[in-house]
């Protein structure tokens, strides 16, 4: 199967590399339906070698098959916490966790600096609740949103897209006013049904048949109004420019130790490989930090 889907991915460059050829009617919808094909195969393919990875998104427009790894990390640049999910998952979600295992080892946390995926409503109230300061520019999608099965649909901030529990993500969005209704403006994002045919997680979420498949969240305009005015000071923005360390750290897990792919396979088999990389990472950045005081 992988030397046929190789072998069909020679043939769609060659043919895509003639603009003369493949701009020919027949020839372009017979491409695009290979094309389909191989996206199909490959994503089964994907499934049938490793159960427990699933397809997540940087941006709109690249994908990776895998697992992520969410980190929290001290101003000495030591991780003081990290979760390994599957790939579809937002990094939002995990906010809590991560500050309830660098408490556990014995850390002190007054400030949490984190991209927008980190400001959602209830990492808002958490950190409140904490008393902790939440350095996270806020996102309309995400900190406005009322919405159902927050589980199943998660915000993916890069791409401003929602994506399912697939990995799947939408293709489409539409703004709806709703006006006259008496309610509120709400955002419809709309997936691929051509993929959600075929999708391992299709029952109770795509009907046999449908022509679309959308998913809504309801906007609340009110909300969020301390985080906003706190994003808005100098302090914020200081504050916020410090983040590079942890796109930094991340950087020097994936390149200086192999952790931009995993070894094994298993969700299992990635928290090993995550617990032994950043526990080599954690041991150089301790030594130095101990060489500069000596």
């Amino acid at each position: 199967m992988k030397d046929e889907l190789d072998y069909c991915r020679q043939v769609i460059s060659v043919v895509e590399s003639e603009p003369r050829i493949s701009e020919i009617p027949s020839v372009k919808e017979k491409l695009n339906v290979l094309k389909e094909v191989v996206e199909d195969y490959t994503e089964q393919l994907h499934y049938s070698t490793d159960p427990d990875a699933r397809v997540g998104h940087k941006d709109a427009d690249s994908s990776f098959f895998g697992y992520k790894t969410h980190l929290a990390m001290s101003d000495e640049r030591v991780i003081t916490a990290a979760v390994v999910t599957t790939g579809e998952k937002s990094d939002g979600k995990y906010l809590g966790e991560l500050i309830e295992k660098t408490l556990a080892t014995g850390m002190e946390i007054d400030t949490v600096i984190g991209d927008t995926a980190y400001s959602e409503k209830e990492n808002i109230l958490l950190t409140k609740e904490n008393k902790l300061e939440l350095v996270s520019k806020l996102h309309p999608n995400v900190t406005h949103g009322l919405r159902t099965k927050e589980d199943e649909f998660q915000f993916n901030k890069d791409a401003g897209m929602y994506v399912c529990k697939a990995g799947h993500m939408a293709i489409h969005k539409q703004h709806d006013e709703r006006r006259g209704q008496g309610k509120n403006a709400r955002i419809k994002y709309f997936f691929d049904t051509a993929k959600c045919k075929i999708c391992p997680f299709s029952e109770g979420c795509y009907k046999e048949g449908a022509r679309t498949k959308s998913y809504s969240i309801t906007l609340k305009s009110t909300e969020h109004i301390d985080q906003e005015a706190f994003q808005n000071t100098e302090r914020f923005k200081a504050l916020a420019k410090t983040r590079y360390k942890i796109e930094a750290k991340n950087s020097e897990l994936k390149h200086a130790h192999g952790y931009e792919k995993s070894i094994g396979a298993g969700l299992f088999g990635m928290q090993i490989q995550g617990a032994t990389t950043i526990f080599a990472v954690n041991l150089k950045r301790i030594i130095k930090l101990l060489n500069e005081k000596g």
